[in-house]
């Protein structure tokens, strides 16, 4: 177990939604351990990445691994600071108690899509992979009118228990513990895209090296089985 700091110095990130239930438990475990307090706020990944690009005095930021590369390019990130925290899949949801359709390999997935109504999928990574996906298969046009983009920070599996989709995509992490919804399973390995979260102190933070501790606890063995009950991957 790590020692508690003699001092108890607060942490400040920001994340997007795909993170938030596991930082939240990973944040409070290691408050538990080191004394230290860590508050973490969670929105759209665009958003978060807005906000820091808008100087918002946060110590670290968790996004996916792109997100991290261009907010370091901007000068945003401390170089020599980001941590590979966790890899997460996308997964496929129906409202819970709807028939399930066959998704387990690539043909039985486009023609799922092709059959079902209103379909799903985030501004996030996730999002962003279907579109391609959709747009090789040659279906872009065909499903387009079925579409619907949750906005950022709402979680599509909200617009699957609500009925307003019938259909959902997501990152598996961000559609396991939503009410009313029920998992089918993951995209197909041919057509799987895994996105890797990482973690990184900002060049605003007021206490770089409270920052770099809590990075390397969220990198340790000891967050892994906190990051897999939350549906995703230890790095």
């Amino acid at each position: 177990m790590m020692q508690a700091p003699e001092a108890t110095v607060a942490v400040t990130g920001i994340s997007s939604m795909a993170t938030r239930p596991m930082l939240a438990r990973l944040a409070a475990a290691y408050e538990r351990d080191t004394g230290t307090r860590v508050a973490i706020t969670s929105v759209g990944g665009v958003d978060a990445a807005r906000r820091v690009c808008d100087g918002e005095p946060f110590d670290a930021v968790v996004l996916a691994s792109e997100a991290i590369e261009r907010l370091a390019a901007d000068g945003h990130v401390e170089p020599g600071s980001r941590v590979d925290v966790a890899r997460s899949g996308i997964a496929v949801a129906v409202a819970s108690g709807a028939p399930r359709p066959d998704i387990g390999t690539e043909a039985a997935l486009r023609d799922a899509i092709l059959g079902a109504g209103r379909i799903g999928y985030s501004t996030g990574p996730s999002g962003t992979h279907l579109t391609r996906l959709f747009a090789h298969w040659g279906i872009a046009d065909a499903i387009a009118p079925r579409i619907v983009q949750a906005p950022p920070g709402v979680p599509v599996g909200a617009l699957i228990a609500s009925g307003e989709v019938e259909l959902g995509f997501q990152q598996f992490s961000e559609l396991m513990h939503v009410p009313g919804v029920a998992i089918v399973g993951a995209l197909p390995d041919a057509v799987q895209a895994v996105t890797v979260f990482a973690a990184a102190a900002l060049t605003a933070a007021h206490d770089r090296m409270a920052a770099a501790r809590f990075l390397a606890y969220l990198a340790s063995p000891q967050a892994a089985h906190i990051k897999r009950e939350h549906g995703m991957e230890p790095v």
